[in-house]
């Protein structure tokens, strides 16, 4: 499928879209209890991250692109707490919770690392 919109292009926004849908197949598996709580948050939070780079992108300038860029990254430490309340709660282990913490660092890194090079 060609790409119409520029952020599909984006390596970010690819990323975010990947990691989101591995939240949403580690959460699914939290206690229900959490799904109001928990569950709803962290899901948010990780679309929270593609939504704002995509929306970032279209008819918008630099300046504004970063502001949303900065939104998406806020996100990302919103997903990252929402891991580390998961695994105190023991709804994660240790090494999924590694891989996902590790690929949160990567997307926030890129997502930084992209920002700068906007003008």
């Amino acid at each position: 499928m060609e790409h119409k919109f520029k952020f599909e292009k984006l390596i970010i926004w690819q990323l975010a879209m990947d990691f989101a849908e591995e939240i949403y197949s580690v959460s699914a598996n939290f206690p229900k209890i959490e799904q109001y709580n928990l569950i709803s948050q962290i899901n948010r939070a990780a679309d929270s991250i593609a939504l704002n780079i995509s929306e970032g992108s279209i008819e918008q300038s630099n300046a504004e692109f970063k502001r949303f860029l900065n939104y998406s990254i806020r996100s990302i430490a919103e997903v990252v707490t929402c891991l580390h309340k998961a695994k105190r709660r023991k709804y994660i282990e240790e090494e999924k919770f590694t891989s996902l913490y590790l690929s949160s660092f990567e997307l926030m890194n890129r997502t930084l690392a992209f920002k700068s090079k906007l003008s």
